[in-house]
């Protein structure tokens, strides 16, 4: 997706510090994004938004604060420019953590004996066919904010929320061949772009 003005590539981060940030890359570069591995502060500069993969929620904290890499993380989120979590990213973002939504969620939330698992869901913003996800150890929302929008839900629990500009769900949608997710998420980081391109000028 290019800029409508200068034709640049969105510049989307995926933070590669674990789970398959790899396959968030490739489904990004296939929407025309241009991604970027995220591993250090310096790689944070010039972002047009931010992917925070699945993994294990505790151990990317770890890993963030061993990189030193909040700051930066801050600055995005406070610079308006969106972020997409998702698994464990949805945790990392929520508010016992970063802090970056109004919701929290539960780890593990669908029982262990259910490590994994696919739903259809019928996700707001993605059109009328369902879509399929990929839950592995997924979490839920077990709290959310008045300003927080419930864009799916799960067996009565909210896996796909959005606030502002952080969009963040409980399942993988890197791991089918369907981007629409992840083309959400795009519509979001163009149009900061271009509120950000109108502010500069005004």
């Amino acid at each position: 997706m290019a800029d409508p003005v200068g034709g640049k590539a969105l510049l989307v981060g995926v933070l590669a510090l674990q789970g398959d940030f790899a396959a968030h890359a490739e489904t990004l570069r296939q929407l025309g994004a241009e991604p970027r591995e995220v591993r250090a502060p310096e790689e944070m500069e010039g972002l047009d938004a931010l992917v925070i993969p699945g993994g294990e929620s505790t151990t990317i904290g770890k890993m963030i604060e061993s990189a030193g890499l909040e700051p930066a993380l801050r600055s995005h989120f406070e610079g308006g420019k969106p972020i997409l979590g998702t698994c464990a990213g949805l945790i990392v973002c929520d508010a016992e953590h970063l802090g970056f939504i109004d919701a929290t969620a539960r780890r593990n939330a669908f029982g262990r004996q259910l490590q994994s698992f696919e739903a259809e869901l019928e996700v707001e913003g993605a059109g009328d066919e369902p879509l399929r996800a990929v839950f592995i150890r997924a979490p839920w929302v077990d709290r959310h904010g008045p300003g927080v929008e419930v864009l799916a839900s799960c067996e009565g629990h909210p896996v796909a929320i959005r606030e502002g500009n952080v969009l963040a769900c409980a399942f993988h949608p890197e791991l089918t061949d369907d981007p629409r997710f992840h083309a959400i998420f795009m519509a979001m980081t163009t149009a900061a772009r271009e509120r950000a391109g109108e502010e500069a000028k005004a």
